[in-house]
């Protein structure tokens, strides 16, 4: 990201560009610096590429399925708040590691609202609402840990708090909102929140605790390990190498294996190689009846061959 997008206003130009011995050069008429109303900073930022009405719509139609009306009710007054829906569909899921771009995080939470129904499916003791409103909630305190007007980078509330405790805070006030909301799910929901890194040296204060909170942990990382791989490839596309280069969030290299099985261009058959002349092959004329044949290496003592007579 341009140091002048960090922290100094951006100028406008007007001037000719010119190509002069191969070499492009741009002769400055006018120069005048622009504010911040003139400026959408989001034609300058990484933005999905998903169509960000359609991702709030597929997120809408997920709680409306919630079977338990606390939770259902919890979740919609969150979506129902102008300041807070605003920020979840343009906020990134990160500054860097995974979905670093704008409708990030609502690109991150409906991709695991899909995994999390699907698994739920499979293991039909758990708790999907619960699931369901814990990926709704687990990242939601990004929107005020981090700043995307001009670049993406956290906010002072965000480095002294983290999105954690801000997580905590946003439900305990919507919740008061509530009434007859119970004790026990607003517990649940808060560990959902602090237990969803999975490891203490993550940033988890808590382990996941109970089976709803595991999956959360699972997916949650495997989604953005997903996201993660997906960024670098297309970042690399144009190597001819299958192997990108080193992944600092993961810790290693990448196997492109669509690169590596797609079919490999014909390459020209080799020559065949020049085989050495050779002496042409001759048959020995046959003896006549008076000529005699010699024995190479059969010597007489006294130095002579020994010859015998043809019949």
């Amino acid at each position: 990201m341009p140091s002048t997008l960090r922290a100094r206003r951006l100028p406008q130009v007007k001037g000719l560009l010119n190509k002069y011995k191969n070499r492009f050069q741009l002769t400055i008429h006018k120069l005048r610096r622009l504010g911040d109303t003139e400026i959408d900073f989001a034609d300058y930022l990484p933005k999905t590429t998903k169509n960000i009405d359609e991702l709030w719509q597929a997120l809408a139609e997920f709680v409306a399925t919630l079977q338990n009306p606390h939770l259902k009710a919890l979740i919609e007054a969150f979506m129902a708040d102008p300041e807070i829906a605003q920020a979840y569909r343009n906020a990134p899921a990160a500054k860097t590691l995974h979905h670093a771009y704008i409708g990030g995080l609502l690109d991150h939470v409906v991709s695991l609202f899909r995994s999390c129904d699907l698994i739920c499916r499979n293991y039909p003791h758990l708790n999907r609402d619960l699931v369901l409103a814990g990926a709704f909630l687990h990242d939601l305190g990004k929107i005020h840990e981090l700043t995307y007007n001009r670049s993406f980078s956290y906010t002072t509330r965000g480095q002294l708090l983290g999105h954690m405790v801000i997580e905590l805070e946003m439900l305990q006030a919507k919740v008061s909102l509530l009434p007859g909301f119970p004790a026990e799910l607003t517990t649940l929901l808060g560990h959902l929140i602090i237990s969803h890194h999975g490891q203490y040296e993550f940033g988890s204060p808590k382990l996941p605790m109970f089976p709803e909170a595991l999956l959360l942990h699972y997916m949650d990382d495997l989604d953005s390990k997903m996201e993660s791989m997906r960024a670098h490839f297309e970042r690399e596309a144009e190597l001819e190498s299958a192997w990108t280069s080193y992944n600092a969030s993961l810790g290693r290299p990448l196997l492109n294996t669509a690169k590596f099985l797609a079919p490999k261009p014909a390459s020209a058959p080799e020559p065949a190689p020049l085989s050495e002349p050779t002496e042409p092959e001759t048959t020995p004329a046959p003896l006549t009846h008076n000529e005699t044949l010699t024995l190479p290496g059969l010597d007489t003592p006294g130095g002579k061959a020994i010859r015998y007579p043809l019949p």
